[in-house]
Parts: structure tokens; C-alpha cells; sequence
């Protein structure tokens, strides 16, 4: 895992970890996960990754599949099914202590959705989140995905924002299990749009909503 970019705040490290393979970066969540316990501080890793598909707990013959047009599909340990990391898709992971901070699940999937909607709203895009099929939507399109992973009260995996990315990759697949998802980016709304100005704003939403200070 690349070190790049790494700001420690008072009760929490945020790492700009640049371009990854998606294995890599997942064993680290797994042996960060493993060894933390309570005096460990909590960690959000933004990274991009190069083009892959993963397959969450939810697939259905998840096992069978090893490449969709010469793209890896590899298994992960998230909930959800099947969906598509490449370049200029933002990926937040947010490894915390849901007892520590005195968060469950769905209070924690609150601030996602909060960080990623006023996200979004700052580039004047608006955007919507639909209860029945899990996401950030804009116009019907789904611009952003989440999925975690709960063990021992420690969370891992994140939630994954479209910037720039090729979105071709996504039509090889039903995104996240359900035929009728269409895919978004920012681009599509802000064809000028760069990839850091999304994230330099991205991070003062995360610190934000998580209420972290210097």
C-alpha cells in the first residue's frame, strides 16, 4: 500500500493512498481490522483502484466467474453483489469503532449518504437517496455505491463515488445485482469537473460529519 498524503487529526488518520490494486488494499483492511483493538485509532483510506470487479457476500455464483472482458473478478468479504472499480471513481473506506464513536450501522449509512449528497450539492448537483435500492441516485442513476463489513464491532469497506471513471465497464454487468440500475457520473453534469477538487471537498465533508478537528 503506496503511503501518500497521510493527515493524523486528533481522533482519527486520514490517508490519500492514490492508485491500488483492490487486493492489496483489501488484505490491508482485513490485517488492520484484525490487530486494532480499542486504544487503535480509526482510519479513512481514500484510494483509487485499477479497473476490477468485485463480487460482495450477496452474489449468486460468485465462484464461477473469473474475468468479464479480460477484467478480474475477485471476492470480497463486503455485503452487495457484483460492481466495478476503475480510476476517477472516488473510494472512500471508513475503518472505525462504531462503539467507540457510539454509531450503528444505520446511523453510520446517515453520514455516508450525508458526506456524499453535500458532496455532490457543492458542485450544484443534487441528488437523492432511494430506501429501497440502496445508493446516492442523481436523475434515476446511481452515482454512488456503499457496502461494509461489521467484525467485532470495526467496520471496513466504504462507499464508492463516480468522478471521471469509463462507466462502459458497468454494462458487462448488473450493477449490484439488479437489472434495472443505470450508472452516473459527475462528469456527466460537470463535464469540466477534476478529480482532486471532488476530493479536497470530499474530505472536509468526512471531517464534517464525523465531527473530527485538528
Amino acid at each position: 500500500m503506496k503511503k501518500k498524503n497521510n493527515k493524523l487529526y486528533k481522533n482519527i488518520i486520514i490517508r490519500q493512498l492514490g492508485l491500488n490494486h483492490w487486493v492489496d488494499i483489501f488484505k490491508k483492511m482485513q490485517e488492520f481490522t484484525n490487530k486494532r483493538n480499542s486504544k487503535t485509532l480509526d482510519e479513512i483510506w481514500l484510494v483509487e483502484h485499477y479497473p476490477i470487479y468485485t463480487n460482495g457476500t450477496s452474489s449468486i455464483n460468485k465462484k464461477n466467474i473469473k474475468n468479464i472482458n479480460n477484467i478480474p473478478v475477485l471476492l470480497s468479504d463486503r455485503g452487495g453483489k457484483i460492481t466495478y472499480h476503475a480510476p476517477g471513481q472516488q473510494i472512500v473506506y471508513i475503518l472505525i469503532n462504531l462503539k467507540k464513536r457510539k454509531l450503528n450501522v444505520r446511523k453510520l449509512i446517515n453520514i455516508i449518504n450525508d458526506i456524499v449528497v453535500q458532496t455532490l450539492f457543492h458542485f450544484s448537483i443534487l441528488a437523492k437517496i432511494n430506501k429501497n435500492i440502496p445508493g446516492i441516485y442523481v436523475k434515476k442513476k446511481k452515482i454512488c455505491s456503499f457496502a461494509l463489513k461489521i467484525k467485532n464491532g470495526y467496520t471496513y469497506h466504504g462507499f464508492a463515488l463516480n468522478i471521471n471513471i469509463n462507466l462502459k465497464p458497468f454494462n458487462n454487468i448488473y450493477p449490484c445485482g439488479n437489472k434495472n440500475i443505470k450508472m452516473t457520473k459527475m462528469q456527466d453534469y460537470k463535464k469540466n469537473i477534476k478529480f482532486n477538487d471532488v476530493k479536497k471537498i470530499l474530505i472536509k465533508k468526512i471531517i464534517k460529519n464525523f465531527n473530527i478537528r485538528n
